[in-house]
């Protein structure tokens, strides 16, 4: 997925968890954060940020015209590692990488549709593989510890639910997914953050369990692009 213009500022401050105030050559900027996550190990003041710009913001009805979309993380005694933090990426990506084989290991994917309603639950892709249904749900990924890639890095009762609608859909014969789209590289790794929300851990160890196929991907980032890459060990309690 690509993002038609870009720039670059540095981020000053984050007031509420929808606005950023960036420095762009001497003008202080209001942007929208398309990542509504805590993020505070991202947004430190100083930090070069990436900016998405649509100079058509206004006829479209929106209040900014420019969109937080990125940021690169300072590592001590490292370069900077570019993260994209738009938490519409993942599922865009995701979307892009199923429909160019991403699942060819598994077997053929065909009829693939977004946010599909299946009983009570609502999964972000479904499709046929190998002729038989398919359900996935997409996380992204931005929170990164000396090379680890860890989610949530806030409390998601949700994405909780998400996972044991999975389970229940394993358990009565679907192929299931849930892949986390890490959005960086350079990780060497994926875990549960379970410091963080431990519920969430245990469901992931129950989905598992009951045959939920557990993805975890790092992505080709570049300040006007994403795209899934290779996968990552997935490393469970």
């Amino acid at each position: 997925m690509r993002y038609p213009i870009v720039c670059t500022g540095t981020f000053l401050s984050r007031p509420n968890r929808f606005i950023a105030y960036v420095e762009r050559e001497g003008e202080t900027l209001t942007c929208h954060v398309k990542n509504t996550g805590r993020c505070r190990e991202l947004l430190v003041p100083g930090a070069t940020v990436i900016l998405e710009d649509d100079p058509d913001f206004a006829r479209k009805g929106r209040k900014t015209r420019y969109s937080l979309i990125g940021v690169w993380k300072e590592r001590p005694g490292l370069s900077p590692l570019l993260i994209n933090m738009d938490s519409q990426a993942p599922n865009k990506a995701a979307w892009e990488w199923l429909n160019s084989g991403g699942l060819r290991e598994y077997g053929t994917v065909s009829s693939p549709r977004r946010e599909v309603t299946w009983q009570n639950s609502r999964f972000d892709l479904a499709f046929l593989l190998d002729g038989q249904p398919a359900f996935m749900e997409v996380k992204g990924v931005t929170l990164e510890e000396k090379g680890r890639a860890m989610f949530p890095d806030a409390p998601t009762e949700r994405g909780v639910r998400h996972l044991k609608e999975l389970s229940l859909a394993a358990g009565q014969g679907f192929c299931c997914f849930v892949l986390f789209v890490i959005q960086m590289q350079e990780i060497s790794a994926f875990s549960p953050n379970r410091q963080t929300h431990a519920a969430f851990a245990d469901a992931l160890s129950a989905a598992s369990e009951a045959g939920v196929h557990v993805l975890a991907r790092d992505c080709i980032i570049s300040p006007s692009s994403m795209e899934i890459h290779l996968p990552v060990p997935v490393v469970l309690d």
